[in-house]
Order: structure tokens, then C-alpha cells, then sequence
């Protein structure tokens, strides 16, 4: 009996078969996908086993299960067979329809191919024809003339077909077949409507189109016209190619795509075309370096002219003045000297004016520009510089933008520091000096002791058989002014001072501040030209156009000439003193400048930062690590006294303590300011400057501490205090006794005391003691106890003896000298 008998064979057969499936599209389009399906199993029950099943269903009857019941449990079962089987045979029907419609659809689609695919063959058919009976016509003419020649009568052609084709053509011969005739007209009207009578509305697409798979990509109604245009100009006077016109293209160190393809008046496409082409994927908003777009524009056969950045300033006029144009000018006189010595009062006293009144401190801490007319009716500029030490900026702006500088002493204070400074400034300028003795009414003055004084810093007044002038003056009486304005005007006419007003004005911002109701305002000096109302300008990396300028006088005026000093309303921000004022012609070169300047500043400071290596940070960051700093915030009326401020502070502190200025503005004191201090737990400084209401009721709330200053003296003092107490005290050691010891006795619970003998002073409990052995310091430490025979005491007197135990130590032995000091800590401040 073998193993296979009344088995079948195991074996693996899939469970899924593959077939093709013909896709349709819209346009025409079809696509053959493979698909595989999967045969459901059906379990057939065995012959019998229903009988079986049904027994065991009555077997197993529920309890308490009726007959009825047991009757409406099948035939729901029933019902729902036959719910499904229904369903089935719908399933089936419908996919049948779907198959059919399928099929439908193909035919149609392919009906069409057909349909169209003769249509085309028709049209080249008669291309074909019309081109042979062209040509047959171009044959025909050419033997038309050598027909003329002969005499002889026209014999007949030899070939009948010929015949008849001639006889065709000149329509002599016989008639052509209606049947033919009519096909031909058919087969023209049908090309004919293909091609011009519903070209208009070929490009649109209906819904029935899109069902039928017809309506493939056609022209749009623009494109058609276009195409209309170009044959009618070929109709015209046939294809003129037109000239390439050759652009000169500036073309600066990095440029976008689409500004490259603007300015060779190219498409921006055939830009991004010719880029991938040299092998650059580029988009039309990302840029490119110089080189890269060199090689597109010399392959568009344009010019290429190479620009820099730093050209945006070639707009500025720098042009030198003929003589011709050249007119007499004011002087630009700056009074410099120390403080205190009376530059302003006797500024006010040439000009009849009360200035110094108005100055805080009655020190002088901006610099003010004035006009003023002699009685010879010359006009002469005067700058008034500050005389106090932190003023070193202004002073040397002051000397810079001058012509001649009046050096003020006082004659009861001789030659002082900011008078050494001046007379270094003045030397740095190359301007001529006039030395103004000041205060001579006073009883102490002694001007020779000024003339020799200058001696030593090479200053040597015409008394001295210099080329200095000197004058003796007095701001309170006003002895030797009219000799003071001479000599000023003297110097002057030796300068022979001139300048071209009739140009773009270019000056000096001596000063500039953020007015609350006027906006940023700049102190200008113009240097040369006249500047005019509704001018567009330049200054630093501010531009503006003038919306009113105010002399000194506090009126306003509609031009300012050469060394006339104004105020210049309508910048878009707050320039830095010392910048240079020019007039451009656009508005558009005013931003191009000024941004470019900005960004040139800032490229600066990011290479400055970006130049400290990570040795060098952590070199910092280790020499920082003792040193503690005061951040404060400084908030100025005007530019120059931040700047001062801000020069001030850096000059506080050692090697322990610093001042650090985290901000440095002009204008009032804001919210934003007040929340810059909370983070940085700095107070906030107003020089000649007040908070606004918000910022007065955030630092109320946040508690944030805004000093207001107006004399820069109380200023630095303030600061400096404050830093000083971040200083660590300073400990001293006070000796107040020796003791000597004479027997060591070794007492239970206490260790070693040692029997002493105060030799010097007094040796108290509390005090720090050192041991010293041979001279040389042993142990330092404090007392465990000291007591008086049998007694523990708080001090004993010299020549008393005692008993002392060390706090921690035992190692004391006879002769051994005790060293008794107390340490006292002592504030420290800067110097």
C-alpha cells in the first residue's frame, strides 16, 4: 500500500492571478496597468454535513427556545442570503456596465485617432498635388517663351495625356467629372474650416471634450494673434531681423538675477537659461558674484562696465572751483581754553548777549555757534568750545572747522591742562592762534606770567618778538574787545578767506541732538555753497531734506552761505557730531548713500568682532573674572555731551572695578531704555534730559533708579562714588602687644597653656595671635583661651602675666614670642 493512496499531492500554488488592465484618460491618452486578483476561497461543506449540522442545531436548542422563535431565527437567515446573493448579482452587473462603457469609450477614442489620422493623410495628399502643379505651372512658363519663337502653327502633342493636361490647364479641353469636382471643394472646405475657421475658439476646451478625450493642448488666442501679426508682416515687407541693441551694463560686486536681466533689457528667462547652461541653477531672486554675471552679459553681447559699492559716492560734487567763482567769506573763529578761564562771557560780551547765564553750572557743555557783526560791519562766525576735561571730542571737532582759534587764559589761573590741549588741538589744525588774556581787571592778574608760560608749550606772543598776537582782555569791563575784534580781522584779511557759494553746499555738523518736538536736529557749519530750503542731503549715515534751518538767533531762514551756522530740521535720524554735510540732486542717492555707509559700518564692526580669535575670549574672559562693573545707561540732550559722558566713564576705575556704559542715546528717556536697565540691573542716567511718563511709571514699578544730571562735574562724582563701593575693603593690621612665653604647662580637657609674660602692649581675648619662633612666624591663628591665674579674662596689660591656649595647635615651647594684632577693614575709593 503506498504513502499517496486516496491523498492528493501537497503542493504550493498562488493564490492570485495577473492580468492587464486598459486605462483611459482625458486628451486621448491610455495606459496598460497590470493588476492581480485574488481569488476568494469558498468552503463547500460536505455531503451530509448539513444533516448533521441541523441535528446538531436541534440538538443544541437554547433553553427556553420555542418552536416560533426557532422559525424566525431562520427565516431571517434565510432573508439575509438571499440579500446577498441579490447584492452580488448587482455588483456584478454593474461592473459589467462599467466594462462595456470602457469599451465604448475606446472605440470612440479610437474612431477619432482614425478619423483624424485620414484627415491628416488627405491634407498632405493635396499639399503633394498643389506642389506638382505648381511646379508642372513653373515648367509651362519657362516653355512658353520657346513656344513664342516658332512660326510654324502649334502641332499636336505626340502623348494625349499630355494633351488633355494642357487642355485641363487652360481650360479649353474637356469638362472635369462633377463627382471629382465636388470631392476636391469638399476636401478644401474641411481643410480650409481646419485651419482658419475654428482656430478662434480651438484653444478653449468644453466638457464634453474633457469626457470624450478629445481637446488636446491647443494655442491660446494671444498666440494666434501673434502668429497673425508675424505673417502680416511677412506679407508686408518680409522677416527684418532687428539690430541687437549693445547696453553698457554697471555691474556691481554682487547683483540679483532679475535686476542683471533688467538692466540688459533681456527676458529674465534666457538669464536663468543661459546660468544652468554654464552649469549655475540660480532663481530670479537669488544673486550672483560679478565674475558669473561678466560671463552672461559679454554672451548677451552687452558691455560690461564694472562699478564698486563705495561709487554710490561719486554723486557727491568734489569738484574744484574756479577762481573766478570764488567770493569773500566769514571767518570761523572757536574760542578754546580751560575752564573757568571766561571763553563764554566774553563771547557774550563781544556779542551783548547773556549766555553763560543759561548753562548749568555756569560751565559750558555744548558747543554753541554764533554770528556776530563788528561795528565795521564785518561778519565774523564764532564757535564756543567747552573747557572741561571730558570735552576733548568737541574741542578738537571745534579745531577742525575753524580758521583761526582764540586761545583764552585767565590771567589770575596762568597755562592749565585743557589750555595745553587747546594749543595741541590748534597746532593739529594748522590754523593761526590769537591768545586772548582774560580777567586783567583783577587785582591778582599777571599777564607776563601767562606770555612765559606759553613759552614751554612753543607759543611765542609778538611781546616776546613772536607771531602769536596777544590781547589783553576784560569779559566784565570790556577792556581791549575792539583791540580783540582787530586783530580777528587782521588775521582774517591775511587768510583771504573765500568760497564758491553758487554750488552744492557741503558743511560740518558741529553739534546734533533729538528735539521731542522737532525730531533729530543737527548745528551745521556750511563750509561751502549755500544751503536752501527743500535741499536733499547727506550726512554720515543719515540723509534728510531741509525742512527749515534756524540761525543762531532763533529765526528761520530760507539759505544759509558759507561759515553761516544753522540748525538743519528734517533728517530721517540723529547724526554724530563731526559728520560731513553734502547736498546730492535725488532723493534716491541720498537713501543709495546713506545705506551703504550704514552697512560699510556695520560690516566694520562685525569684522572688529568677528577678528577676536577663542584664545583671545578666554584670555578676556580670565582677566574679567576678578574685575566687578557698573552698567549704566546714558541718556543726552545732544550728541556731543554723550559722547563726552561716554569718554568720562571709561577713564573710571582700576584694575578692580570698571564703569560700563551698556547704551548711549540722545532724546528722552524711554520704556525701552527703562527695560534695558531692569535686565542689566543698571541705573539710568539723564544728562539735560527728562522721562517720559510711561518711562517714569515703569521704572516706578520695576524698580529701576534714572539720576538726572545737568552739570557733568556732579555727573562723574556721582558715578565714581558708586563705583568705588564695589571696591573690596582694604584690611589693615594693628599691633597691640607681645607676650613671651616662659613655661608650657599641659592642663587635662584643655591641652598645652602656655605661662606668658606681656612684654609689650596688651594681649586681648578676642585679638589674632601669631606664634614666632626664632623670628620666623610658626603659627597664626586665634585664642582658645586666655585667663588671669585661675580666671578667664578679656585683656591683659603689659607686665601681667597669663595663661593662653591656641585654637587647634600645641606645638608652643619656652622662649617662644606671641604676636597679638587685631585687623580693622578700611573703605577704599578712586582716586
Amino acid at each position: 500500500m503506498s504513502d499517496t493512496d486516496g491523498k492528493k499531492t501537497l503542493g504550493l500554488r498562488s493564490g492570485s492571478r495577473t492580468g492587464q488592465v486598459k486605462q483611459s484618460f482625458s486628451h486621448g491618452r491610455t495606459k496598460n496597468v497590470v493588476v492581480e486578483t485574488k481569488r476568494k476561497r469558498v468552503l463547500v461543506p460536505k455531503p451530509g454535513a448539513g444533516k448533521a449540522q441541523g441535528g446538531a442545531g436541534e440538538a443544541t436548542k437554547p433553553a427556553g427556545a420555542t418552536d416560533a422563535e426557532m422559525e424566525r431565527r431562520l427565516k431571517a437567515l434565510a432573508a439575509a442570503k438571499a440579500r446577498e446573493s441579490e447584492e452580488e448579482e448587482r455588483r456584478a452587473l454593474e461592473a459589467k456596465e462599467r466594462e462595456e462603457e470602457r469599451a465604448r469609450r475606446r472605440a470612440e477614442i479610437e474612431a477619432k485617432e482614425r478619423e483624424e489620422r485620414e484627415r491628416e493623410e488627405r491634407a498632405r495628399q493635396k499639399a503633394a498635388e498643389e506642389e506638382q502643379r505648381k511646379r508642372e505651372e513653373a515648367e509651362a512658363k519657362r516653355a512658353a517663351p520657346k513656344s513664342k519663337t516658332s512660326e510654324s502653327a502649334p502641332q499636336a502633342p505626340a502623348d494625349p495625356a499630355a494633351a488633355q493636361a494642357d487642355a485641363a490647364r487652360s481650360g479649353k479641353g474637356p469638362a472635369r467629372s462633377k463627382p471629382a469636382e465636388r470631392e476636391r471643394d469638399r476636401d478644401r472646405r474641411e481643410n480650409k474650416g481646419g485651419k482658419g475657421g475654428d482656430r478662434r475658439r480651438s484653444g478653449k476646451l468644453t466638457l464634453n471634450q474633457a469626457l470624450s478625450g478629445d481637446g488636446g493642448r491647443q494655442k491660446s488666442l494671444a498666440a494666434m494673434k501673434r502668429k497673425q501679426e508675424r505673417e502680416r508682416r511677412k506679407a508686408m515687407g518680409g522677416t527684418q531681423e532687428r539690430e541687437k541693441v549693445v547696453r553698457e551694463v554697471q555691474l556691481p560686486e554682487a547683483i540679483v538675477v532679475q535686476e542683471l536681466a533688467n538692466r540688459m533689457a533681456e527676458r529674465v528667462a534666457d538669464v536663468v537659461k543661459a546660468l544652468m547652461q554654464n552649469g549655475i541653477m540660480a532663481t530670479q531672486n537669488q544673486s550672483i558674484d560679478a565674475d558669473t554675471a561678466e560671463l552672461i552679459i559679454e554672451e548677451f553681447g552687452h558691455k560690461v562696465v564694472r562699478v564698486s559699492d563705495a561709487d554710490v559716492e561719486d554723486v557727491i560734487d568734489t569738484v574744484d572751483d574756479k577762481v573766478e567763482d570764488l567770493e569773500s567769506r566769514p571767518p570761523v573763529i572757536t574760542v578754546m581754553g580751560h575752564v573757568d578761564h571766561g571763553k563764554t562771557s566774553l563771547l557774550d560780551a563781544i556779542r551783548n548777549a547773556k549766555v553763560v547765564s543759561g548753562e548749568a553750572g555756569g560751565i559750558t557743555q555744548h558747543i554753541g555757534a554764533y554770528q556776530v557783526k563788528t561795528d565795521s560791519g564785518q561778519l565774523l562766525s564764532f564757535l564756543d568750545t567747552p573747557g572741561h576735561a571730558a570735552f576733548t571730542s568737541m574741542r578738537a571737532r571745534g579745531a577742525q572747522v575753524t580758521d583761526i582759534v582764540v586761545l583764552v587764559v585767565a590771567a589770575d589761573d596762568a597755562v592749565m591742562p585743557q589750555t595745553v590741549e587747546a594749543i595741541n588741538h590748534a597746532k593739529a589744525a594748522e590754523v593761526p592762534m590769537i591768545v586772548a588774556i582774560n580777567k586783567i581787571d583783577k587785582p591778582e592778574a599777571n599777564a607776563d606770567k601767562v606770555r612765559t608760560d606759553l613759552l614751554q608749550h612753543e607759543v611765542i606772543v609778538e611781546q616776546l618778538s613772536g607771531d602769536v598776537q596777544d590781547v589783553e582782555v576784560s569779559a566784565i569791563s570790556g577792556q581791549g574787545l575792539d583791540t580783540l575784534l582787530e586783530s580777528i580781522a587782521l588775521q582774517a584779511e591775511i587768510l583771504e578767506l573765500k568760497a564758491n557759494p553758487n554750488r552744492a553746499a557741503s558743511g560740518a555738523v558741529i553739534e546734533a541732538q533729538l528735539d521731542v518736538g522737532r525730531g533729530p536736529v543737527a548745528t551745521v557749519l556750511v563750509q561751502n555753497g549755500t544751503l536752501r530750503r527743500g535741499d536733499i542731503f547727506v550726512v554720515g549715515e543719515q540723509w534728510g531734506k531741509v525742512r527749515a534751518l534756524i540761525n543762531d538767533k532763533g529765526d528761520r531762514v530760507n539759505e544759509a552761505g558759507p561759515s553761516v551756522p544753522v540748525e538743519v530740521l528734517g533728517l530721517n535720524g540723529t547724526p554724530e557730531a563731526g559728520d560731513v554735510l553734502n547736498v546730492v540732486e535725488t532723493e534716491a542717492q541720498a537713501r543709495e548713500i546713506a545705506a551703504y555707509r550704514e552697512q560699510a559700518a556695520k560690516d566694520k564692526r562685525a569684522a572688529a568682532g568677528a577678528a577676536t580669535t577663542l584664545d583671545q575670549l578666554l584670555a578676556k574672559a580670565k582677566a574679567d573674572e576678578n574685575v566687578a562693573e557698573l552698567p549704566i545707561l546714558v541718556k543726552a540732550d545732544v550728541q556731543g555731551s554723550a559722547e563726552a559722558i561716554g569718554q568720562a566713564m571709561e577713564k573710571i576705575g582700576n584694575d578692580e572695578v570698571r564703569v560700563r556704559v551698556l547704551h548711549s542715546g540722545v532724546g528722552a528717556i524711554t520704556e525701552s531704555d527703562i527695560g534695558l536697565a531692569e535686565a542689566s540691573n543698571a541705573p539710568v542716567i539723564g544728562f539735560n534730559v527728562r522721562a517720559n511718563a510711561p518711562a517714569r511709571n515703569a521704572a516706578q514699578q520695576k524698580g529701576v533708579e534714572i539720576r538726572y544730571y545737568s552739570v557733568i562735574y556732579d555727573l562723574v562724582d556721582d558715578v565714581k562714588a558708586a563705583a568705588s563701593g564695589l571696591l573690596s575693603a582694604e584690611i589693615r593690621e594693628n599691633f597691640i602687644g607681645y607676650a613671651e612665653i616662659k613655661e608650657v604647662f599641659k592642663v587635662s580637657g584643655v591641652g598645652k597653656v602656655a605661662g606668658c609674660l606681656v612684654t609689650e602692649g596688651v594681649a586681648r581675648r578676642s585679638a589674632g595671635v601669631r606664634l614666632l619662633r626664632d623670628n620666623v612666624v610658626i603659627h597664626e591663628g586665634t585664642l582658645k583661651t586666655l585667663k588671669r591665674f585661675k580666671d578667664e579674662v578679656k585683656e591683659v596689660q603689659s607686665g601681667q602675666e597669663c595663661g593662653m591656649a591656641f585654637e587647634n595647635y600645641d606645638d608652643i615651647r619656652p622662649a617662644d614670642v606671641i604676636e597679638i594684632f587685631e585687623r580693622e577693614e578700611v573703605e577704599r575709593s578712586l582716586d
